[in-house]
C-alpha cells in the first residue's frame, strides 16, 4: 500500500498541504474576486509575486486538482487557469478570511457594502460566487460580476 505525502493526517494540514501558502491561496483569490486566468495577470498581482513562485505554484494547484489549464482560444501561446469543483469549494473559505481580515485591518480596502451584503445572507452569497466563476465570472471584473449581477456600485 502506497503510503501518503502529507505529515500527518490532520484535516487542517491535509488542507494546508492542498491548496497551499499564501501565494496558493493569492492565486485562487486573484481567479474568484478579480477573473485573471493568465500567468500574466496573476503576475502582474499587487503582492509582487516572483515568476518562479507563481510557475510553481500553478504547477502545484494543477497537480492537486484545484486548478486546470487549458490553451488560450485566441493566442496559443497563453494558458488559461480555472478552478476545477475542489477549487470553487474553497469559495466559502476566501469570503470567511475577507471577512475576518476586513474586520481586523482598520486599513482594509473591502467595501462595507460588499462585506455587509456577503454577511446578509452568506450562503446565497456562495452560491452566486460559485456559479459566477464557474462561467468564467469574478466577484469584482466584468460584465458577468457578482457585482454586475447585484447592480451594486462601489
Amino acid at each position: 500500500m502506497k503510503r501518503s505525502n502529507n505529515k500527518s493526517h490532520c484535516p487542517i494540514n491535509f488542507a494546508l498541504e492542498t491548496f497551499g501558502d499564501s501565494w496558493s491561496l493569492l492565486i485562487i483569490r486573484d481567479i474568484v474576486y478579480f477573473g485573471k486566468k493568465t500567468y500574466g495577470e496573476f503576475l502582474e498581482s499587487e503582492e509582487g509575486i516572483s515568476s518562479n513562485i507563481l510557475a510553481s505554484r500553478l504547477a502545484q494547484l494543477e497537480s492537486n486538482g484545484i486548478l486546470v489549464k487549458k490553451p488560450h482560444e485566441a493566442d496559443k501561446r497563453k494558458e488559461l487557469y480555472s478552478l476545477t469543483d475542489k477549487g470553487l469549494n474553497l469559495i466559502p473559505i476566501l469570503i470567511d478570511m475577507a471577512h475576518w481580515g476586513a474586520y481586523y485591518d482598520s486599513e482594509t480596502d473591502a467595501p462595507r457594502k460588499w462585506i455587509d451584503a456577503v454577511q446578509a445572507d452568506r450562503e446565497a452569497m456562495i452560491r452566486l460566487i460559485r456559479d459566477t466563476v464557474r462561467d468564467d465570472g469574478s466577484i469584482f471584473c466584468g460584465p458577468n460580476s457578482v457585482i454586475a449581477k447585484l447592480e451594486m456600485t462601489f
